[in-house]
């Protein structure tokens, strides 16, 4: 029998297979499609620490994500990059200068004096060298630092490493039923043709979008929290990187959006608009208009509509899923929901997280795991695990 058995190959999945073999766990890892193929590789591409998750409280959130963020950049240093950050903050923002200050100072604290949570303002003469950024009523700039990825090149190397330590990992393995038991759990899934069954003392639900889908097929039944599915959709365009991530202010709404340099090219996102399934996903003509009227606002007001429209190369859209809300997606937390209904002691399922916080996520659910198995004889640090 197994102890652990993780079931989706995402960030989060891949790093609780790392943890739990690490932790001497025998671990089996099943991802139904490709590894880190779905929102893990949908994400902005950022490991930072969530600057506007200040504005909504979030400061715990804020401080795990910026430990986080140096221990990838310290983990995986051919994988994550400090990367230059620019706020612009113009005459009619609602985000004034002293507020967005306040905002950088506490993130600042947050990141405890790491060199990468100093800030600075950008003198006036070098604003025209700033990606052709917008001029006309520019007051302020703001310069700090955060962190780029290729989210699914670094989920890849979280499973090599689970691999390495000993977890047996496949992909386009579909899970067909869970049956849960007194000691642990009965799993069917089929991989190359092949109907196979296993044992396991523990599942971890870790299918992102579809972790309710999952619970559909274990008996006896469960219900799963209230839970919303938010969509973020991304545009790719075919137009010279920027300088470094421009953290601008919708012309719309209250959120802020990122452009940002991505494989030679400018990436613009993101939206967070709600859908009432996963079947549902994908980038709607009005999130397409929203993204490019914000760029064309602050970067391209000489170029027609449809001129934007043609330079678009590329799309992509993730799905995050939160707690059940009545307010407006911008402002819910991202913290990660850890959820074993007593009736299924051995079904773990985890909803939600943050590309730069996956650690933390897996050190959280392998904390309730332990609680159920007893400890085991450790193999790794998962923090001196460099990652390729």
């Amino acid at each position: 029998m197994l102890d652990i058995v993780v079931i989706g190959g995402g960030i989060n999945g891949a790093g609780i297979a790392q943890a739990a073999q690490a932790a001497g766990y025998r671990t089996l890892l099943l991802e139904r499609g490709e590894f880190g193929g779905q929102t893990s590789r949908n994400s902005s591409k950022l490991i930072h620490g969530g600057l506007r998750y200040l504005e909504s409280g979030q400061i715990d959130l804020v401080r795990q994500s910026l430990r986080e963020r140096q221990s990838l950049l310290k983990l995986a240093p051919s994988l994550v990059k400090p990367v230059k950050f620019y706020i612009p903050i113009y005459q009619h923002s609602r985000r004034g200068a002293l507020t967005i200050a306040a905002g950088l100072s506490a993130y600042a604290l947050l990141s405890e004096l790491n060199p990468l949570g100093r800030f600075t303002t950008v003198a006036r003469p070098k604003w025209p060298k700033l990606s052709g950024l917008k001029q006309s009523g520019l007051n302020r700039v703001f310069q700090y630092w955060d962190a780029q990825t290729d989210d699914k090149a670094l989920t890849q190397a979280v499973i090599n490493s689970a691999q390495s330590l000993g977890t047996r990992v496949l992909s386009q393995a579909e899970v067909l039923s869970i049956e849960h038991l007194a000691d642990g759990c009965s799993l069917q899934y089929q991989h190359q043709g092949q109907r196979q069954q296993v044992r396991s003392q523990m599942i971890v639900n870790a299918a992102g979008p579809w972790v309710t889908e999952l619970l559909s097929r274990v008996t006896p039944p469960l219900k799963p929290p209230p839970l919303s599915l938010v969509q973020g959709s991304h545009l790719v365009l075919d137009i010279a990187a920027p300088a470094g991530v421009f953290y601008i202010e919708s012309i719309f709404d209250e959120r802020v959006i990122f452009v940002m340099p991505w494989h030679g090219k400018t990436l613009v996102g993101t939206t967070e608009t709600p859908i009432a399934s996963i079947e549902q996903k994908g980038m709607t003509a009005a999130e397409q208009q929203y993204l490019l009227a914000n760029y064309r606002h602050y970067f391209a007001a000489n170029m027609s509509e449809q001129q934007l429209v043609e330079k678009v190369s590329g799309q992509f859209c993730g799905v995050r899923v939160l707690p059940a809300f009545d307010s407006q997606a911008f402002s819910q937390s991202r913290e990660t929901l850890l959820h074993i209904k007593p009736s299924h002691p051995r079904l773990l399922s985890v909803y939600g997280g943050k590309l730069t916080t996956y650690k933390h996520t897996a050190q959280q659910t392998l904390q309730q795991l332990s609680m159920v198995l007893g400890p085991r004889q450790t193999i790794a640090d998962v923090e001196q695990l460099i990652l390729r």
